[in-house]
């Protein structure tokens, strides 16, 4: 199941197996599904499922500058592999108005799984393939000496959701073929 929802930073793709989120993503970007059949159909019904109704509250909640808690978030049901949901688990506990990078992660990862060390490039991967942006907020998630790179909607959009979330940008590293918003 599919359906769409208009948020300030464009239109986002919703994916559903019936029970929960499988899929939430800017209709233009790289990995995502084929949805040429619901760009024109975003309109709620009484038969989508409810999790396209908690998605859409919460992303509602969300652009209007409240902090949807974990209780407001929908049921999620990512297609991954166990290091990808791992480091998606990770990425979900970043606070709202804050940003980690990825070696941050790698440690994070690394300890939790009992030492050892973790590729911050292993983890980039999992964080490039999260299916459900926003709600995982993959776009906390910063290279090295706060350089911004890394998001399937661009970097302006990137610096659009920190700016929303209160995060001062001005110290970040833009990377010369991006531009500000």
């Amino acid at each position: 199941m599919r359906a769409t929802v208009e948020t300030p930073i464009g239109r986002m793709m919703m994916a559903s197996d019936g029970e929960g989120l499988t899929e939430l993503c800017l209709e233009d970007w790289w990995w995502a599904t084929d949805h040429q059949a619901v760009l024109d159909s975003n309109r709620e019904s009484d038969s989508e499922p409810d999790v396209f109704r908690i998605t859409r509250e919460w992303l509602t909640a969300y652009f209007a500058g409240e902090r949807p808690g974990s209780d407001q978030v929908p049921p999620l049901h990512p297609a991954g592999t166990p290091f990808q949901h791992e480091v998606w688990n990770l990425v979900a506990e970043i606070p709202y108005g804050m940003t980690v990078s990825y070696g941050e992660l790698a440690a994070e990862l690394a300890e939790r799984r009992g030492g050892g060390r973790m590729a911050a490039q292993a983890v980039g991967g999992a964080v490039k393939r999260n299916p459900v942006t926003i709600i995982v907020p993959c776009h906390r998630v910063v290279g090295a000496h706060e350089s911004l790179t890394g998001y399937a909607g661009g970097i302006n959009r990137k610096l659009w959701l920190l700016e929303h979330e209160g995060v001062d940008c001005s110290g970040f590293h833009i990377p010369a073929h991006s531009t500000a918003p």
